[in-house]
């Protein structure tokens, strides 16, 4: 390069010497916001950035708020959804997923790592599709429902940093009442649905179903689908259909099945009951015992009072140790009201983040924004 070609290069930009692992260095101590503006500078640093290699320096996308399930019988449709930031505006995106096809229903079922799992009803007789659509880029795809009733229900498998395709695992139950008067799903089938294959690739019927909650949260980590049981137990699922239990630390007086979640690359149980909640981490997936206790908290500590109103870990931060509560109130005339709160671990603060209203309903599925192209190939 010229003397002048090269001086108006360092004018225009001053990292143009700069070996590439130290300017990757840099970028990755900036907030994953200036990451992005960080793109547009020039095509090298684009380049830099996009590499797979340096997924895991640079900084990620960050929890921007809940998608979850509304219900009011004054509109129509009854059922439909919300979304509530819990991060400011900084990422804005069309909540009411109006850039999706006008089908007779959209039903939310699950969220992981940026992408949305929707069920598309449509006029009878014919079955639903499965929709997976992407709220940052309003990039999405369809495709034919397996095996479906009206109790089915499935999970999405996704991991960017891992690989751009996803997997939806169909969960099909024989729904049945126990002495307790709560629902059980025992699952006696599953399919497995593969974006790269475009299509079902796996269809397994277990010998012994598994009891699974209703509306049970799971998390997706490392290739395997994590599910709460009501028997103290997490049903572990990988792609190819295998399914293994581990057991999980208990509370004496739990009010229902621990909630599972995964942050920075590991599992986590939140344990609640009348008296506290307890978060235990697998410090070694590979082994069904080697859960470790992180913290604990008595409901006078997070509240401040021994009421009796009921609450309930919805979701943890993919980050940092924060957890997401609610607490369900009875208003007059019945109606009951759900409080949000968010509780840092280390400094056991709690804070009020808003009202949900009556008409919220589970799942509150977390979401963090994707802004690569994983549904290039969609629409």
């Amino acid at each position: 390069m010229a003397t002048g070609s090269m001086e108006t290069a360092l004018m225009s930009d001053p990292t143009a010497k700069l070996p590439d692992d130290l300017l990757v260095e840099i970028i990755s101590r900036v907030p994953f916001k200036s990451t992005r503006c960080c793109k547009c500078v020039s095509t090298r640093w684009r380049d830099l950035i996009a590499h797979p290699d340096h997924r895991e320096k640079l900084p990620r996308s960050t929890l921007a708020g809940f998608f979850y399930k509304t219900y009011d019988i004054a509109s129509r449709p009854y059922d439909s959804h919300g979304y509530l930031s819990v991060s400011g505006n900084w990422c804005p995106i069309d909540a009411s997923l109006s850039f999706l096809p006008k089908w007779e229903k959209i039903d939310l079922l699950d969220c992981c790592n940026g992408l949305l799992l929707c069920r598309c009803s449509k006029p009878y007789p014919e079955e639903p599709d499965y929709l997976v659509c992407n709220p940052a880029t309003e990039k999405w795809v369809t495709f034919p429902a397996n095996e479906w009733s009206s109790e089915s229900y499935a999970r999405l498998g996704f991991d960017p940093a891992v690989s751009s395709h996803f997997y939806v695992f169909e969960l099909v139950p024989a729904v049945a009442l126990n002495w307790n008067l709560k629902y059980e799903y025992n699952i006696e089938e599953v399919g497995i649905y593969s974006s790269k294959a475009g299509g079902w690739t796996h269809q397994i019927e277990w010998d012994d179903p598994i009891d699974i909650r209703n509306f049970s949260g799971g998390t997706f980590l490392s290739g395997v689908l994590y599910l709460c049981s009501y028997h103290n137990l997490v049903a572990a699922i990988d792609v190819e259909g295998n399914c293994r239990f581990i057991p999980v630390p208990t509370l004496n007086d739990a009010r229902c099945g621990p909630y599972i979640y995964a942050s920075r690359g590991q599992l986590y149980v939140a344990n609640y009951g009348a008296a506290e909640v307890s978060i235990w981490v697998l410090e070694d997936s590979s082994s069904e015992d080697y859960w470790t206790l992180k913290h604990n908290a008595s409901y006078l500590q997070l509240f401040g009072s021994s009421s009796e109103e009921y609450y309930g870990v919805i979701s943890a931060h993919p980050e940092d140790d924060v957890l997401f509560i609610t607490v369900e109130t009875t208003l007059p005339g019945y109606r009951l009201q759900m409080k949000l709160f968010s509780y840092e671990i280390d400094s056991k603060e709690l804070r009020f983040i808003c009202d949900l209203g009556w008409t919220s309903r589970c799942p509150y599925l977390p979401y963090v924004p994707l802004f690569s192209e994983s549904l290039a190939d969609g629409h």
